[in-house]
C-alpha cells in the first residue's frame, strides 16, 4: 500500500512539472509577456563596444529591460539600430534621451534613460511606426572628442612655439636686446642732460607765470581805457550829433535855393528859345522885387 501511495505521488509530481514546463515554454515562446513591454528603437551616432545583445536598459539606475538586438542600420551605415525592450509602465516621454554607460572598468555596456521631464508628453509613434528615442553621446564619447580637440589646440601652440623660436626670429631676438642695450646706454648718458633741461623746464614755468600775470595786469589796464573811451566816445558822439544836425539843416537851406535857382535858369532858357532876338534887341523889364508891382 506505501508503494502505491509513493507511486501516485511521484506521478502527480512528474505530471505538475511536465505542465509547468510545458507553460514555461509556451510564455518563452510568445517573448515571455510581449503584452508587459514596448518596443522602441534608439539610433547611435558612436560606437557601441562593450554594448551587447540582451544588455540592460536602465531608468535612473532601475532595469527596466533589455537590448533585443543591435544592427547597422540598413538607410545610414554609418550609425547603429538599437532595439530595445522597456517595460510599458516606464515613464519614456519626448524629453527621453538614451546613451551608453559602461560599468566601472570592466568594459560592459548598458543604456542609460536620462532627462524627463513631467511636463512632457508621452513617447508615440504613428500608426504602423515603431517610436523613436533620441540618443545623445556616452560619456566615453564626450570625453575622446574633448581629448582629440585638447590634442589638436596643443599641436597648434606646439607649431606655433616652433615657429616662435626659429632661428630667424631667435636672431631677430637677440638684435633687439642688443639695440636695446644700446639704448639703454645712451639713456644712461642723457641723463645729465635731462636734468638740466628739468631745471630749464622750471625756470620756463616761473616765466610763463609770470608772463600770464603781466597779461592780467596789461588786460585790466585795457579794460580801464576801453572804459574811459567809451565815455569820451559817447561824448563826442553827441556833439558830433548836433554839428551834424547843423550841417544837415544848412545843406537843406542850400538844396532849396539850388532848386529856386535852377527852375530861374529854366525859365530863361524857355524864354530865350522862343524869342532868341530879344536877347539882342529887347531889353527886358527888371523883374519886380518882393511886395513891388509889375
Amino acid at each position: 500500500m506505501e508503494s502505491r501511495i509513493n507511486y501516485a505521488i511521484v506521478g502527480l509530481f512528474v505530471v505538475a512539472l511536465t505542465t509547468g514546463l510545458l507553460w514555461f515554454a509556451y510564455w518563452l515562446a510568445s517573448d515571455g509577456g510581449q503584452d508587459n513591454y514596448v518596443e522602441y528603437h534608439v539610433y547611435m551616432q558612436e560606437s557601441v563596444a562593450g554594448l551587447s545583445a540582451d544588455a540592460a536598459v536602465k531608468y535612473r539606475g532601475v532595469d527596466v529591460g533589455t537590448v533585443k538586438r543591435m544592427m547597422l542600420d540598413p538607410d545610414n551605415p554609418e550609425q547603429v539600430l538599437l532595439v530595445l525592450r522597456i517595460r510599458n509602465d516606464t515613464p519614456v516621454t519626448t524629453a527621453t534621451r538614451a546613451t551608453i554607460r559602461f560599468y566601472g572598468v570592466t568594459g560592459l555596456g548598458y543604456v542609460e534613460l536620462q532627462g524627463n521631464s513631467r511636463q512632457a508628453p508621452r513617447l508615440k509613434a504613428a500608426p504602423g511606426k515603431v517610436p523613436v528615442i533620441p540618443s545623445t553621446a556616452s560619456t566615453m564619447t564626450r570625453l575622446d572628442e574633448g581629448l582629440t580637440g585638447l590634442a589638436e589646440q596643443a599641436n597648434r601652440m606646439l607649431t606655433r612655439i616652433n615657429l616662435l623660436l626659429s632661428d630667424e626670429n631667435l636672431q631677430a631676438f637677440s638684435s633687439l636686446m642688443e639695440e636695446a642695450r644700446r639704448l639703454a646706454i645712451h639713456l644712461r648718458g642723457q641723463t645729465t642732460r635731462l636734468h638740466e633741461l628739468i631745471d630749464k623746464g622750471v625756470v620756463m614755468e616761473e616765466e610763463v607765470i609770470l608772463a600770464f600775470e603781466t597779461v592780467q595786469t596789461s588786460a585790466d589796464t585795457v579794460e580801464q581805457m576801453a572804459d574811459t573811451l567809451r565815455g569820451t566816445y559817447g561824448e563826442l558822439g553827441q556833439d558830433l550829433q548836433q554839428k551834424m544836425q547843423a550841417g544837415f539843416e544848412n545843406l537843406q537851406q542850400l538844396l532849396e535855393e539850388l532848386s529856386i535857382l535852377t527852375r530861374e535858369m529854366q525859365r530863361s532858357v524857355r524864354q530865350f528859345n522862343s524869342a532868341p532876338a530879344d536877347l539882342l534887341f529887347r531889353r527886358s523889364s527888371p523883374r519886380p522885387g518882393p511886395g513891388e508891382k509889375p
